[in-house]
């Protein structure tokens, strides 16, 4: 495969950012924290592969995508910085989420490698991988 981009894949990719709410938390539950800025959350986001439908060309086809999806993502956030469930806010909602998060879009997903791409999957316990094609 050429350096050149040349090749998309299927998928919108979304960048799921922290904002102050989230920092406020994170250092209430967990004081080893209280020194973290922002910047340094986000220096290295999740990122996630959506599907790329046609639906998804626009920030309102991705809005619609998420926030059919929120309370999933919003786990996997907290879980991300703080694995115990009981420090967890116990009245997440929709609200919530889009004053934790934003979300970045980006729908041309460019593939500039050739080589297969792999998945592995976290929730498998033998530690799974597939190749794709």
């Amino acid at each position: 495969m050429s350096d050149i981009p040349r090749y998309t894949i299927n998928r919108t990719l979304v960048v799921v950012r922290l904002e102050q709410p989230f920092l406020d938390w994170l250092t209430s539950v967990d004081p080893t924290s209280a020194d973290l800025e922002l910047d340094e959350l986000n220096e290295d986001g999740d990122a996630f592969l959506i599907p790329g439908e046609e639906e998804m060309d626009d920030e309102d086809g991705v809005s619609k995508w998420i926030e059919s999806r929120w309370e999933i993502l919003f786990e996997h956030m907290l879980t991300d910085w703080i694995a115990d469930e009981a420090l967890w806010p116990q009245n997440r909602s929709l609200k919530m989420f889009r004053q934790w998060f934003s979300v970045e879009r980006h729908s041309m997903v460019w593939d500039l490698c050739d080589t297969p791409l792999e998945v592995e999957d976290w929730a498998d316990e033998d530690d799974t991988q597939v190749m794709l094609h």
